[in-house]
């Protein structure tokens, strides 16, 4: 079992701007240095909380201080922008990383973004996989381009005004081949949307403020997505987010990582719950569709999101999860604001030395990169 990181990132609103770009940054280098597989980068607009506003931005920002490493767009919202300009973008990150970049995608779910960009009442689902088509063209055709799908919004040509032999008209291809690996965020139970990145061989992360028991709907339907196509899935290409914090007694595990009232994951899951109250999404926290709305108190969240404790118990909690859901290729430890910037590197490093060892040596695995390849 492979260990990732993932930020949305969210911090207090307080805090200023620059001091939390430092600090997520700081985050994923120390990532990088602990060996962590992977490391993804959410992105909003109007958001003050969660306040990186372009993920590949952010991470190109860590090409030169990060070895080994792979950066994620977590994600990039494609409804947001052009395809042309994302593909484009995508690919030179890929060049800039030379294998190191994963492309993590998502039509962009917060409606204030859209409003901002005047997108609020179209169709951003539709956008969305108009634009991935679109994208994949560029990144599998040659130059030019006339590219016009039937019932998509977004026709590319360069075929008018090209000058192949002058090197216009081309548009930038990735260093992958075909092109990055794609990783899609799953949020819904039962979601039918991982049944087409199944078939589309992109590759499923299940959200950590999601139940453990409706983590374990997805794979079923990955399946079902690669079955559809002649295609085998692989547990290996299935991520698992979940909100951990380790520390080295439960004691202090359970004050930082809960009952503190700074504790930045109980401000998470604070957040997280009244987002999805607001949103008329908060089934995701229940346990079955009828359960009264008065049990999602922000305890019950916590209780249920959470893996916190000393090494032995989260290694537990681990295990647990993986018999309760199925197999899967990675585990992804999600990044909290630094309260304690102590406490915090602690925990990251636990989980990456001592919780994650004991996981793999339990389930006969190797957390190091060269295994995880």
């Amino acid at each position: 079992m492979r260990l990732g990181y993932f930020t949305m990132p969210m911090h207090p609103m307080d805090k200023p701007w620059h001091i939390t770009l430092q600090e997520d940054r700081a985050a994923i280098i120390f990532a990088d240095e602990l060996g962590f597989y992977d490391a993804f980068v959410g992105e909003h607009l109007a958001d003050r909380m969660e306040n990186v506003t372009n993920s590949m931005m952010f991470l190109a920002s860590l090409m030169p201080v990060t070895k080994n490493i792979k950066l994620g767009s977590g994600t990039s919202n494609i409804s947001q922008m052009h395809p042309v300009l994302i593909a484009s973008h995508a690919a030179m990150m890929d060049n800039m990383l030379q294998g190191r970049f994963i492309f993590g995608i998502s039509p962009g779910a917060l409606r204030t973004d859209a409003e901002a960009l005047g997108t609020l009442d179209q169709d951003r689902f539709k956008m969305f996989e108009d634009a991935i088509d679109v994208i994949l063209e560029i990144w599998t055709r040659e130059a030019p381009y006339d590219i016009d799908l039937p019932d998509n919004q977004f026709p590319v040509s360069t075929r008018e005004t090209c000058a192949l032999e002058l090197g216009i008209g081309y548009l930038g291809q990735p260093f992958q081949k075909p092109y990055p690996e794609i990783v899609g965020t799953v949020v819904a139970p039962f979601s039918k949307g991982v049944i087409k990145m199944g078939a589309r061989d992109f590759h499923p992360m299940s959200a950590n403020f999601l139940l453990r028991k409706w983590v374990a709907t997805h794979w079923p339907n990955y399946v079902e997505g690669k079955e559809s196509v002649g295609a085998k899935a692989d547990p290996a290409d299935w991520r698992i987010a979940r909100t951990v914090f380790v520390a080295d007694d439960d004691k202090v595990a359970r004050e930082y990582g809960r009952d503190a009232p700074n504790s930045a994951y109980r401000e998470y899951y604070k957040q997280m719950r009244t987002k999805m109250f607001r949103a008329n999404r908060h089934g995701v926290f229940k346990q079955y569709r009828e359960q009264p709305d008065e049990d999602i108190t922000l305890d019950y969240v916590l209780d249920e999101c959470m893996i916190i404790g000393s090494v032995n118990k989260v290694v537990d909690e681990i295990l647990a999860l993986r018999e309760e859901v199925g197999e899967f290729g990675e585990i992804v430890y999600a990044g909290m604001d630094w309260v304690d910037e102590k406490l915090a590197r602690r925990s990251m490093e636990l989980m990456a030395t001592e919780v994650m060892p004991r996981v793999n040596a339990a389930i006969g695995g190797s957390a190091d990169r060269s295994a995880a390849e």
